[in-house]
């Protein structure tokens, strides 16, 4: 009963755990300081630029930004000369290029600021090559194939469109240069590059778009994202005690607590004082950085809960994601508990997901990551039906994702998205885009030709309460149903997993929505006379795609099974798995797009394939691997000693000439091990099968079906035995105490 101690040792040690407390910085009067004085105080951002670089540097490096070009070495040296003497002040002894591989995480590698000169003496020195550019070993990252392993050589450069920062460590502080990373020959390796290019490709087909519709002043168009993080908080004495919690982020096993979120008892609710703890340092942690976290609260299950930001500019705000899974990750220790952002870490109850709010913003001011004087293009404002820029723009968002619905499911596709999609207030494996009540009668009406979109009201309600004020009705309702939904002037794109990176999927959604208004574009185009295009044209444009993209749009429950059968009807693909779905990545149509616009090349994109390919294989095969250890170890082993001591029992009972009540719990037990062995075997000849396939796709699809469905056989077998294996013998920490001991 080894393993059943360690876990009630777990459980005893958590009346030692107190909430951690920390100090807040405090001005010379030895208060603490507001937010606003200590936020983005290690980032080195344009306004600090602006300070410190000679006004003449400082517009050339402007100049640079604005038009995507490279710095001169002169300006570059005087950039790097001013980065050095902060980083420096601020403690900093190591630099390094901060970028995105293929692998969903960042990556970095240290350099010290220290050099030698000739009289062997030390100093810190930092140059233009230094900040501009560097090289880590590229055959050590995911690249698809584009790279082999003896060709090592790849470069990160550094992004100017994010900010500088200096990230704290115990002993010590580095100075991080957000970056691109490429191969020798110039291939992207990472995901921030296509995000750029989808970004700017996106704000060229805008800006065209606008232009035929008489707006001529747009310089620029912006996505803007906000990305909402859900996450579960345990304490880490149990993370370590679950191997499968340990090695694959999610339990393989586990029986069903009495209590889980049926009494919807935890949304919302107050926050546990030592989650409160563990948040309120966090969010410092994140200010210091410059994220804009701005919403905490207890999500629906018990031990889920979720931060949200400020919008800001796309890449900035991916970036900043990044940083806060790193910093949910650290700061968690600190307080003796885990994180954990995978996708369905607990069977039953809600799983996490990461929900990206999306809209793009249109600016006269070309200066990165600027758009105060800039309107929000998905806005309809008071009086929505009246704005026929507006109407445009949603309509290339419908076509691009009508179009690309496919591509768009690929983007979000992982092993722990699988586990997710289609349950528990997550979004089903098929795409499709919410409207809202208002805007979908106005289409309708616009299609059919009764009504022109010229007309509507702002909706109030009327609450009956004399002591409270009228209450704002949004023109859409929130389908939290829906994969991709319009929330009164943004998309919130629900379908992309809690542990991933957002960049891919946004840079799809950015190309896809591209690619529609290319297709306004077209149509807009073959209808313009001197210029100009007659509002009547351009209503019978959108006329034309309404009735072309009538089939993305969907209402109602996206949970039902006849919304399945009726998106089936529609033609809409439902790619139930991950090996279905990435499939549609290198599909003719996704590759014609993508490679038109100038996102990917056809070599990048393949990349991308086999790489998300490889990755959910070899999660696949870890999730195998550890479940038939644990079985192997932890569960037969427990089931053999309880059954062991119900046979003596029994055995007892009958030689003293007693009835052996145990009998039946004796015989049940050893039908479930029975069970559990041949399930078990099973388990062993998938592996032993896939092992000897050469094609990967074709080992992953058995992975993803037999092999997934095996997996979950053994579960409800282990689940079963762990209702009726004796307490005292269970390894396992057990749903009821990991949720609601924390």
């Amino acid at each position: 009963m080894t393993g059943s101690k360690a876990r009630f040792d777990a459980i005893g040690n958590l009346n030692l755990r107190v909430p951690r407390r920390f100090e807040l910085p405090k001005d010379k009067e030895g208060n603490p300081l507001k937010i606003s004085e200590y936020f983005g105080i290690n980032t080195f951002c344009i306004e600090k630029m602006e300070k410190a670089l000679s006004e003449s540097n400082y517009f050339k490096l402007i100049s640079a930004i604005e038009n995507g070009k490279s710095l001169s070495y002169d300006v570059a040296d005087a950039v790097a000369d001013v980065v050095k003497s902060w980083a420096l002040s601020k403690g900093a002894t190591h630099f390094c290029h901060w970028f995105q591989p293929q692998t969903g995480s960042t990556a970095e590698k240290h350099d010290a600021f220290i050099n030698i000169d000739y009289r062997k003496k030390a100093l810190e020195k930092f140059s233009a090559s230094q900040l501009i550019q560097s090289e880590p070993d590229a055959s050590s990252f995911p690249s698809g194939g584009m790279r082999t392993t003896f060709e090592a050589r790849g470069y990160t450069a550094w992004d100017f469109s994010s900010s500088i920062f200096i990230m704290e460590h115990t002993n010590g502080k580095t100075l991080c240069i957000p970056s691109v990373f490429v191969s020798y020959h110039g291939d992207a390796l990472d995901e921030k590059s296509g995000l750029l290019r989808s970004t700017e490709v996106l704000s060229k087909k805008a800006i065209e778009l606008l232009q035929l519709l008489g707006d001529q002043q747009v310089k620029r168009v912006i996505p803007t994202l906000g990305i909402e993080q859900e996450y579960f908080l345990i304490d880490r004495s149990f993370f370590n005690l679950r191997p499968d919690l340990v090695m694959t982020g999610r339990t393989l096993m586990g029986g069903q607590s009495p209590k889980g979120q049926q009494l919807e008892d935890h949304y919302f609710g107050s926050i546990p004082s030592r989650v409160q703890a563990f948040m309120s340092e966090m969010e410092y942690e994140l200010y210091k950085l410059g994220v804009p976290v701005k919403t905490r609260h207890n999500e629906v299950a018990p031990s889920q809960f979720e931060t949200a930001p400020i919008f800001e500019e796309a890449n900035l705000a991916v970036d900043h994601n990044q940083l806060t899974m790193e910093i949910l990750r650290k700061v968690a220790l600190r307080h003796g508990l885990s994180v954990l952002l995978h996708e369905k870490p607990f069977a039953g109850i809600n799983g996490s997901g990461k929900h990206n709010n999306w809209s793009i913003m249109s600016t006269m001011n070309t200066r990165s990551s600027c758009f105060s004087d800039g309107e929000n293009l998905l806005d309809p404002g008071k009086t929505p039906h009246e704005n026929l820029r507006f109407l445009t723009i949603l309509l290339g968002v419908l076509k691009g994702v009508y179009k690309h619905s496919g591509l768009l499911r690929a983007s979000i596709a992982s092993a722990g998205n699988d586990c997710r999609l289609g349950a528990h207030e997550a979004p089903p494996a098929i795409i499709s885009v919410f409207l809202g009540d208002l805007l979908s009668r106005i289409l309708n009406e616009l299609e059919r030709g009764t009504g022109t979109g010229l007309s509507t009201q702002v909706n109030v309600l009327h609450l009956g309460l004399s002591q409270l004020p009228q209450v704002m009705k949004d023109n859409t309702d929130r389908n939290r149903t829906s994969p991709f939904a319009f929330t009164g002037n943004k998309f919130e794109f629900r379908a992309v997993g809690s542990s991933a990176s957002t960049a891919f999927p946004i840079t799809v959604l950015n190309s896809a929505v591209a690619d529609g208004f290319s297709d306004l574009i077209e149509d807009l185009k073959k209808r313009q006379k001197d210029g100009l295009v007659k509002e009547s044209d351009i209503l019978d444009v959108i006329r034309g795609a309404i009735a072309e993209t009538r089939s993305i749009r969907f209402e109602g429950n996206n949970y039902s099974s006849d919304w399945v059968k009726e998106a089936e009807k529609r033609g809409l693909p439902h790619l139930r798995s991950t090996p279905e779905a990435l499939d549609q990545l290198v599909s003719p149509t996704s590759c014609e797009m993508l490679t038109r616009l100038g996102v990917f090349t056809e070599s990048e994109l393949n990349s991308r394939f086999q790489v998300r390919l490889e990755r959910y294989l070899k999660n696949k095969i870890i999730e195998m691997d550890t479940l038939r250890s644990m079985v192997d170890t932890q569960i037969l082993p427990a089931a053999y000693a309880y059954w062991g001591s119900l046979v003596q029992g029994v055995s007892a009972a009958k030689s003293a000439g007693f009835p052996a009540p145990q009998i039946e719990r004796v015989e049940k037990l050893s039908d479930l091990i029975t069970l559990l062995q041949t399930q078990r075997k099973a388990l062993e000849d998938v592996w032993n099968q896939g092992e000897s396939r050469e094609n990967e796709r074709d080992y992953a699809y058995l992975l993803g079906s037999l092999g997934t469905r095996l997996m979950e056989e053994i579960r409800l077998c282990c689940d079963e035995l762990e209702c009726r294996v004796s307490d005292d013998y269970w390894p396992l920490p057990k749903y009821r105490e990991i949720l609601f001991l924390s």
